[in-house]
């Protein structure tokens, strides 16, 4: 490492260590690298980003201790969350089959129905081992490629009203998970949700009738108004802004505080921890952490996948990066209208490092949405690659009294 780079860290470390909570820290970081991030931080919006960096410091127990940093956070500056809602989702999912005492239920045969105008049924589902879909095999999916239609099936089981109820259980009260996925969901189609049943072979092991969630879930939130027009449902030019009013809420510290819960349940009280199995634990670590051409069932073939495909954070999504055999990054990413959001844990076993990132950037240069033209590849995953890299080298620099067992994230991976 050159002497600038040992100042800068040394500086770094400095500001670090003297506060709790810190919000010059990364500012320092990105204003050090202008051949990096020159661009965000000239932008008029400084491109909507926010970042939460949480430091991981071990006792000589192996317990974790977290101190958090932030650029630019606020909750009531909204960003729309994409894919990421599919994580807690996939979360509670699990945690409904535990509540209903079906230890099955979560490899049993999953078949939808359709009650309401526009759902559709699934009955099959050719990517798992068995030909049948499952919520273990849409966990996966959802997981390895970010999988829509995979989210979509879970929120219709778990229900509308559940998973705000849930997330209310856990003190994630910025958030609101609302609508299906890709599928122009809103309105009375969002608030109703298909049957479902559950076989093992042709026994019915459970069935969820159709549901209607009455409720609404408002939040009146700065930038819910973007760009100078759209592009509707029938692909005409509308000249006015954007709305996301009726759109699902997931603001960036409520992210990482779901995968904080999610990585460290030890370091919560018992009755604010997920009603999780050690399996069920041990599941979503390994394929959240897995690469999809790890993954045998469900497959994901080149040249349409690639490693780092879900991931922004350290690689920038980049089909021709080369991965670090010692680097695992525990993670949801999402993408769509400009923004690229990335919620992470992660790990070097090599040279035991652990942190944990979550950041959000959009770019939309036309100010047009639903026109399928913003920089991702130019602004936005560049800025993710570069912020977990220079992260990264920031943590192999920093000094820890007690060096972390990582042992708990290993995994065989392939499947």
């Amino acid at each position: 490492m050159t002497t600038r780079f040992l100042l800068f860290f040394t500086l770094l470390s400095g500001i670090a260590s003297a506060q709790q909570t810190d919000t010059v820290f990364l500012k320092t970081l990105l204003q050090a690298h202008p051949e990096l991030f020159s661009g965000i931080l000239n932008h008029p919006t400084q491109n909507e980003v926010q970042i939460l960096y949480t430091q991981i410091d071990r006792d000589k127990d192996n317990v974790p201790h977290f101190t958090t940093y932030s650029y630019h956070l606020n909750a009531n500056r909204y960003f729309y969350p994409a894919s990421t809602v599919k994580l807690p989702t996939a979360i509670f999912a699990l945690e409904k089959a535990n509540e209903l005492g079906l230890k099955k239920l979560k490899k049993a045969a999953m078949l939808t129905d359709s009650a309401y105008a526009g759902q559709s049924r699934v009955l099959t589902d050719t990517s798992a081992m068995n030909g049948l879909p499952s919520i273990d095999n849409y966990i996966k999916k959802i997981l390895l490629v970010s999988d829509n239609d995979a989210y979509n099936r879970l929120f219709e089981f778990i229900g509308r009203a559940e998973i705000n109820t849930k997330l209310k259980k856990y003190g994630l009260n910025n958030t609101r998970i609302v609508s299906r996925l890709a599928v122009g969901d809103g309105g009375e189609s969002a608030r109703n949700t298909n049957p479902v049943a559950f076989y093992d072979g042709k026994k019915l092991r459970y069935s969820k009738a159709a549901l209607r969630d009455s409720l609404n879930y408002p939040m009146t939130l700065e930038n819910m108004l973007q760009g100078k027009g759209y592009l509707n449902r029938k692909d005409s030019l509308v000249m006015q802004p954007f709305s996301f009013a009726n759109m699902n809420v997931y603001t960036i510290e409520n992210q990482q505080m779901v995968l904080r819960r999610l990585l460290f349940p030890e370091t919560f009280p018992t009755e604010q921890r997920f009603n999780l199995t050690a399996d069920d634990y041990k599941f979503i670590y390994k394929y959240m952490s897995m690469l999809p051409t790890e993954s045998n069932k469900p497959g994901y073939p080149a040249p349409e996948f690639y490693p780092a495909y879900c991931k922004f954070l350290y690689y920038g999504a980049d089909s021709l990066a080369t991965i670090n055999p010692d680097v695992r990054i525990f993670n949801k990413i999402g993408d769509s209208y400009g923004y690229d959001i990335d919620n992470a844990y992660i790990v070097d076993f090599k040279n035991k490092v652990e942190f944990m990132l979550a950041a959000v950037v959009q770019s939309n240069e036309d100010g047009i949405l639903n026109d399928n033209k913003y920089e991702y590849k130019t602004v936005c995953l560049p800025f993710m690659k570069n912020l977990g890299q220079v992260l990264m080298q920031y943590e192999l620099s920093r000094p820890k009294k007690h060096l972390p067992d990582l042992k708990k994230f290993k995994f065989v991976y392939r499947n």
